[in-house]
């Protein structure tokens, strides 16, 4: 509370707090005094309170509000009214986002078993303690709970503390009169720990993290669109909802009367595309998943449904490997989708690698023979009973089962188990997952069962917070136990290399630092005394200037998205003139990166240091990528096998290897390659775990983990475990 004649409050700026602007007896007041009063505070803030001698307050507003749930809104509700992306209906705290930087309960309180002033975090304490006014008001505040552990505090008590009340508490604060050391009495009311904290948020990052927005409680919207509701339900925790979830939902929906005809169309249309999206097997994602959250193949499948509600015709589909990230039973209900769009007189071209994809399309084209300058070639077309038939087919060859990957002969045994307690990050449901150790295991089941959630967001941080590693905080669970802690977690995921033409293969895997002092070994450079930061095109020196060492240059498009463009100084060699007369074997270095890594294989096989990692790539499949490819060009599958390649040389000790479907952008052929790789892993001594939809993959593998039984809110839970042939028995 501030008086306007105490020049020494200052209030805060974003803290609430409430502005004396009169104080008059009501008995003897005129009414004019009473109307300026009023008029002054509807001025500031829009509303004003009279609060009483004996503490009573009446609340006076400008506008039409509940007592209970706050403004309302007066006038005909627009569809701009429940939009985040609108300022009619955008949360004014969060501006739409449903999320902003806010204090971490259990960063604040490290020793919740302790009284209040015990238990917090140092330096909060500290930054708490600073002022004896302040001081002073937390202990009014806390009262009797001062002596009490913070776990111990009730609900009420939690909330007050943290979040404020509107209760005004008395302190004292020293008088400002003359040399009057006397005590006053100043009427103050609590804003709460958090926005007490946060006002100094600048010096205490550490305390801060991105979470849900303390106003609309991630809602994005203005209180007064949260509370309308439809069927008793409003538009938060509708959109919180899985896809499916909400289909069911909405089409259990009826209205009669004249809300029946209001609500006749926009339900329909409302339903339709929820069934699009469930067609395309998303029915497990959330309506409120964040754009930047989805995978690729989620992004494609979201836009392929956008059309299906267009209901065009004559229009030529391309998609991408549509069934990147799906479960067989899911791509069943995508093929026929895309078979829809077909009958309605479209035309559907795929990239795909999916037999069963495969072998339902009208027409295959297949090129090879083999990748890179190895391929480009027709090698067959025609029906898939054609391509099957064709022996210069490779695909043909895999599909018919004249190529395919051997049984395995023999399970190999654990040498312990890692067990995880309760998950219960996103949509797991709880229980005991145990995973053994020195195996393959592939964990599987639909999509949106959890897996990436079980592995990639509890197992993986929890391993590393036993190492003691740091990192990202394990989603909720009780805690991880394993027989055998791991020597490093090495998670292999489909996260780009880099996002400029910078990165390549050899920078990610360390071949072109040995690259660059080769040359710097040469006669030529010795003789102008360069060092090996002469041959980076990441420094100024040897590298082209006008590109800086890029190879291309970023040309704005405006309204389109930016592009590379092949620099006209070096001509896509990212190196200056002097720099590229320096030879080795008769190849500058922008020769070598213009190289295939089979080729380099074989060139520098009497160089270990830089044969090794290369050799890596060539046994994951990458041999026809070029040593200096921009991480740009790389697909998800192409950048996620580069990472596991430089698992492969850098790594020592017994490791665990998390895998995100390494199989993505995979033929079939090379995902036999692929499986030779893990095998090779798993015999050095390492722990390999892989979430999977590829069938060739799931049998090949020691030990199985099925999370469903569907994804979303029906599934988080393991329904089979076992070895392949064991699993392959139960009814999921």
């Amino acid at each position: 509370e501030r008086d306007l004649a105490d020049d020494a409050t200052e209030p805060t700026l974003g803290r609430p707090f409430r502005l004396v602007v009169d104080r008059f007896d009501p008995s003897t007041a005129s009414r004019e005094r009473v109307a300026d009063a009023l008029s002054r505070g509807f001025a500031a803030a829009g509303r004003a309170i009279f609060r009483s001698r004996e503490g009573v307050e009446t609340l006076y507003e400008t506008t039409a509000a509940c007592p209970e749930h706050g403004p309302v809104i007066v006038g005909e509700l627009t569809p701009r009214h429940f939009s985040f992306n609108s300022q009619i209906g955008a949360c004014t705290v969060c501006q739409g986002l449903g999320a902003a930087r806010a204090a971490q309960i259990d960063r604040l309180f490290i020793a919740p078993h302790l009284p209040f002033w015990e238990s917090l975090e140092p330096r909060a304490a500290a930054a708490l303690g600073r002022s004896a006014r302040g001081r002073a008001l937390i202990e009014r505040v806390l009262g009797r709970e001062s002596k009490r552990p913070v776990s111990k505090w009730s609900d009420e008590m939690r909330t007050r503390v943290l979040d404020g009340t509107s209760d005004v508490v008395s302190v004292q604060r020293a008088g400002r009169w003359g040399k009057s050391k006397r005590k006053v009495a100043e009427e103050k009311a609590w804003p709460g720990l958090l926005t007490t904290l946060e006002a100094g948020a600048g010096r205490m990052d550490w305390l801060f993290a991105e979470g849900p927005c303390r106003a609309c409680k991630g809602g994005r919207l203005r209180p007064a669109m949260l509370a309308v509701t439809v069927s008793g339900e409003g538009i938060a925790p509708f959109t919180a909802r899985s896809v499916d979830s909400a289909l069911e939902a909405a089409a259990g929906w009826h209205f009669g009367g004249e809300a029946g005809v209001i609500a006749e169309r926009p339900l329909l249309e409302l339903v339709r595309r929820l069934g699009f999206l469930s067609d395309v097997g998303l029915g497990y994602l959330g309506l409120d998943r964040a754009a930047d959250t989805l995978s690729g193949g989620e992004s494609q499948r979201i836009r392929l449904a956008s059309q299906l509600g267009s209901a065009l015709t004559g229009t030529t589909y391309v998609l991408d490997e549509p069934t990147i990230g799906l479960h067989p039973r899911d791509t069943d209900r995508l093929i026929t989708t895309l078979e829809g769009l077909r009958d309605l007189g479209n035309t559907v071209i795929l990239v795909e690698h999916d037999a069963d994809t495969i072998r339902r399309a009208d027409h295959v084209i297949d090129l090879g023979p083999l990748a890179g300058v190895q391929g480009g070639s027709v090698v067959a077309s025609g029906t898939p009973a054609e391509i099957l038939a064709d022996p210069a087919s490779l695909t043909g060859r895999w599909l018919s089962g004249a190529e395919r990957i051997a049984p395995r002969e023999g399970l190999r045994e654990p040498r312990g188990w890692i067990t995880v307690r309760e998950p219960r990050g996103n949509n797991l449901r709880g229980g005991v997952v145990r995973f053994p150790i020195g195996v393959l295991t592939a964990v599987t089941g639909v999509s949106g069962s959890g897996k990436s959630t079980l592995v990639l967001d509890t197992l993986a941080p929890g391993i590393r917070m036993l190492r003691g590693a740091g990192g990202e905080k394990p989603a909720p669970m009780a805690g991880v136990e394993t027989d055998e802690l791991p020597d490093e977690v090495i998670v292999v995921d489909q996260a780009p290399i880099g996002r400029t033409p910078r990165s390549t293969p050899a920078t990610y895997t360390g071949v072109f630092d040995g690259l660059r002092r080769l040359y710097a070994e040469t006669p030529a450079a010795k003789l102008r005394g360069w060092e090996p930061g002469r041959f980076s095109y990441n420094i100024p020196g040897g590298r082209c200037e006008l590109c800086e060492g890029r190879g291309a240059t970023l040309v704005e498009m405006h309204f389109l998205p930016d592009v590379w463009v092949t620099c006209d100084a070096c001509g896509g060699r990212r190196y200056n003139r002097e720099t590229l007369e320096v030879r080795w074997r008769d190849r500058s270095i922008a020769d070598l990166l213009a190289m295939r890594i089979d080729e380099a294989v074989e060139l520098f096989s009497a160089h270990r240091v830089i044969s090794r990692p290369l050799r890596a790539l060539a046994d994951v499949g990458l041999g026809y990528l070029t040593l200096g490819q921009p991480a740009t060009t790389l697909s998800g599958g192409e950048a996620q096998r580069v990472k596991l390649a430089t698992g492969l040389t850098s790594r020592q000790g017994r490791a665990l290897y998390v895998l995100d479907e390494p199989t993505t952008g995979l033929h079939l052929s090379d995902v036999a390659q692929l499986l030779a790789v893990l095998h090779r892993l798993v015999d050095a001594g390492h722990t390999v775990l892989t979430i999977e939809h590829h069938l060739s993959v799931i049998t090949q593998a020691d030990h199985l983990v099925d999370l469903g039984p569907e994804g979303g809110d029906a599934g988080g839970r393991v329904v089979g475990e076992g070895t392949p042939a064991a699993v392959a028995l139960l009814d999921t």
